[in-house]
């Protein structure tokens, strides 16, 4: 039993400890730096159907692969710290209600965490999911999923995005990495599947 419990605590520090890869803008650097995100990115895609490519210009665009990431402070009268502009969090900048909105649909285990890769992707994938669903947007469609991640539903469903220049930027850049990643991915994604099995 305490063999087991070692094991399981070297899994879990293993899926949030890795530093930012050396080659963010290739995802074939990425993957072959890191091939266990590699085989992440496959089975979130078998599950929910996300494109390794979208997850990773996701996860680009919101944390550079920070598994720490955080909102910046604010300062109470500019001057004493006060807090954060958000409780998002982690590789995807999950806030914390969309957390727990993630947690109940899916029945996920309380151990689940932000900061950890695999969990960050799943629930990249579950949000487009649940958004091509309701919305019916494309899964393919990296701008508009963006769009919905950035506003929510109820925001992308009002329209203000359309007057907002900073989000339809935002979302034009994933879409663009996400080509990038995309037709970096169809040249080594052979290479890929024979790299050797990975903990760290």
């Amino acid at each position: 039993m305490y063999k087991l419990l070692v094991v399981s605590f070297i899994f879990f520090l293993a899926g949030c400890a890795s530093a930012p890869p050396s080659s963010p803008n290739n995802l074939c650097g990425i993957f072959t730096e890191y091939p266990r995100w590699y085989r992440t990115a496959v089975s979130t895609e078998q599950r929910w159907g996300l494109l390794p490519e979208v997850g990773l210009s996701f996860i680009f665009r919101e944390s550079s692969f920070d598994h720490d990431a955080k909102p910046p402070r604010y300062y109470f009268l500019g001057l004493i710290p006060w807090g954060r502009t958000s409780s998002a969090y982690g590789y995807a900048q999950i806030t914390d209600d969309a957390w727990q909105d993630y947690l109940n649909d899916t029945g996920s285990s309380w151990f689940k965490r932000r900061d950890n890769f695999e969990d960050a992707m799943d629930f990249i994938g579950w949000y487009n999911d649940r958004s091509s669903r309701l919305l019916g947007i494309n899964k393919n469609d990296a701008y508009s999923l963006y769009l919905v991640y950035y506003e929510g539903l109820g925001g992308y469903r009002s329209g203000n995005w359309k007057t907002n220049d900073d989000v339809k930027r935002y979302a034009s850049e994933v879409k663009e990495r996400a080509d990038v990643y995309g037709e970096q991915l169809s040249g080594c994604r052979d290479n890929l599947k024979s790299y050797p099995w990975q903990i760290f």
